[in-house]
């Protein structure tokens, strides 16, 4: 099993050797805003397929290219699009990934086999000095889908991904600190004329409008397939319920009642994570949401991990709010929890 420490990846000798480990199609885990993601050159397919046998995903569900600049672009899409053009204007580098028509001639595993591809720019350091780092090797972009065994919790700290990865032979692994947005990025299909929001992540539907000057359009059956979309997603060992406040409250004085004068529970038979604070039962372990969607989209898979960590059997979310801001989150419980 390697469980080599992970690489400093402010330092640029490491930079340099990940670098040269891409270019010679092996896999980088590296840290971008979002989370942290399981890398290789998307140019080489059979690069591409060691990320598929890593995560256990299926070869047909699509990866995001990753790259140094809006200008990359053009090795991985034959017509960029107006409305790619307009959100990569105003978004990159940032959490917005675009989904656009695929040159033919390049990233066919990345694509999952499809015409279309995602392309994003990370805004953060470590990843972009990655991408212009490979980029100085020949590598045009980095295909990176969330650096964890299929359908499980994002990592969102270099920990996390030797916790799931650190068995594969020759990972390498930037540790470039706690993720800042801490889920995935927002998806927007731009391929056919009309924007489409495919995933929800933390930039508002407002926000994404407003750049585009035309309301986004939800998903239909026509839309390309796309990563991180598939009912049951982003879960944790434990199983996931999702409760609105006054279901939650009353669940849990029913929970407590039947559990009333126990000795602490070693594992806890319940994990809560609730927007207010409950009394302390014996048989459950507790922690408050922060107040707003950001900071709780930061720590939602880190909190529950550690949740699976201490051995929670169940897991009880009270729902978020309604608000926009609130989507992304909103949407990775519901997949918790499917």
């Amino acid at each position: 099993m390697n469980r080599a420490p992970p690489l400093d990846g402010h330092d640029p000798l490491a930079i340099a050797a990940c670098a040269d480990a891409l270019a010679a199609g092996e896999l980088v885990a590296f840290p971008t805003e979002t989370v942290y993601g399981l890398g290789a050159r998307a140019d080489d397919d059979r690069a591409v397929a060691r990320i598929f046998q890593a995560k256990g995903r299926p070869a047909d569900h699509p990866l995001i290219v990753h790259l140094a600049d809006a200008a990359s672009a053009s090795r991985f899409c034959h017509d960029w699009p107006a409305l790619a053009q307009r959100l990569a204007a105003a978004f990159w580098p940032g959490p917005l990934t675009v989904i656009v028509p695929r040159s033919p001639d390049v990233g066919t595993a990345s694509a999952g086999g499809q015409s279309t591809i995602g392309l994003r720019c990370p805004d953060h350091p470590v990843a972009l000095a990655l991408l212009r780092a490979a980029a100085a090797r020949g590598v045009p972009g980095i295909a990176a889908p969330s650096a964890n065994r299929f359908g499980r919790l994002s990592p969102t700290c270099a920990a996390h991904v030797v916790a799931e990865l650190g068995d594969e032979s020759d990972l390498r692994v930037l540790d470039g600190g706690d993720c800042q947005v801490g889920i995935e990025s927002t998806i927007i299909d731009c391929s056919r004329g009309r924007p489409v929001l495919l995933r929800p992540g933390t930039l508002t539907r407002q926000a994404i409008e407003a750049v585009l000057g035309e309301p986004l359009l939800a998903r239909d059956a026509a839309a390309p397939r796309a990563s991180g979309t598939l009912d049951s997603h982003y879960a944790p060992r434990a199983r996931v319920r999702l409760l609105a406040p006054d279901q939650l409250r009353a669940e849990l004085e029913q929970f407590t009642a039947a559990h009333s004068g126990e000795m602490p529970a070693t594992p806890p038979t319940l994990a809560v994570y609730s927007r207010q604070p409950w009394p302390a039962q014996a048989a459950a372990i507790h922690q408050t949401m922060p107040p707003g969607a950001a900071a709780v989209a930061h720590e939602l898979f880190s909190v529950l991990r550690s949740f699976d960590d201490r051995g929670a059997q169940q897991i009880w979310v009270e729902l978020p709010p309604a608000d926009a801001e609130w989507d992304g989150v909103r949407d990775r419980l519901a997949r918790a929890a499917a």
